[in-house]
């Protein structure tokens, strides 16, 4: 999946990057935060875009239900009569679809750059990404569990600052990211709930508010999401809000906290887009059809 999208994920790891050199002063958590916030800027015109086809489309959802119900024996009478409702409603089925279409392969890329900065922020090989992580030492590397060996590798020289020596033509000292944030949080460990690995290492337990804020987060963001539903569309749309954050928690208690807090960040960017777009776009709509 990640060299699907390579041609996506190399220039928005540069971008990462520059941010975490300039903007964000070496700090990674700061420079996700500052990453997620001006991807979604960009993205925002699209965004806008949707959610009118979106609130368009339950605007007009009425009169379609009526002509299903009216036509559901006459599959081309029913065709011509939806085609009908489009028309005069200047509404085109497509244009929900192909917002979305532009913005999941950046979607995609987003979770690959933040999850692998060493292949996508510095840009080394996987060669190289392997021979560095052929220099953990053996009892932890086989302790070491994930997709990507881009964190633990970052992780281990963080805490072994003075075994960057033995990786001489791999890897500089200002490309071991610092993964702790704020002095509490290490963005290169997963959260998790066991009691155990807690107590062993009490940089677990504050981590433990990753995935409850993604999980809160992303229920007030899908919450917003949408336009108010109609009765016949409520309950699709209430389910959502209620699976939604339970997805994003186990999601965030499998992967490291920095994807974890790229989604809080992303989530909160677009309660406030969302609130934006309620207030500026649907009801100066609105207001100017009244």
């Amino acid at each position: 999946m990640a060299e699907i999208f390579g041609f996506i994920a190399q220039p928005m790891g540069l971008f990462l990057k520059f941010i975490y050199n300039t903007l964000a002063f070496h700090n990674y958590g700061l420079a996700i935060i500052l990453f997620t916030i001006f991807i979604k800027l960009i993205l925002l015109p699209l965004t806008i875009k949707q959610y009118r086809s979106t609130a368009k489309m339950q605007e007009i959802q009425p009169l379609l239900q009526e002509a299903q119900k009216r036509y559901k024996n006459d599959k081309e009478k029913l065709n011509q009569e939806m085609m009908r409702i489009y028309t005069e409603n200047k509404y085109n089925p497509a244009s929900g679809c192909l917002p979305l279409l532009v913005q999941l392969p950046i979607l995609f890329s987003l979770y690959w750059v933040i999850s692998q900065p060493l292949k996508y922020m510095f840009q080394k090989s996987n060669e190289t990404i392997q021979a560095l992580f052929n220099l953990i030492p053996k009892e932890i590397a086989e302790s070491i569990q994930s997709f990507s060996y881009d964190i633990p590798i970052l992780n281990y020289f963080n805490e072994h600052p003075e075994e960057i020596i033995k990786a001489e033509g791999l890897l500089a000292k200002n490309e071991v990211v610092d993964l702790n944030f704020l002095g509490i949080f290490n963005l290169g460990l997963t959260p998790t709930f066991d009691y155990t690995k807690i107590v062993s290492d009490l940089r677990y337990l504050p981590l433990i508010l990753i995935p409850v804020l993604a999980a809160v987060s992303t229920w007030l963001s899908t919450k917003y999401a949408m336009p108010a539903p109609s009765n016949d569309s409520a309950a699709p749309a209430a389910s959502m809000t209620k699976v939604m954050p339970f997805i994003t928690a186990f999601f965030a208690f499998s992967v490291p906290a920095g994807l974890g807090l790229y989604w809080i960040i992303s989530n909160l960017v677009q309660i406030g887009q969302q609130l934006y777009m309620n207030k500026f776009v649907i009801n100066k709509k609105e207001a100017g059809t009244k």
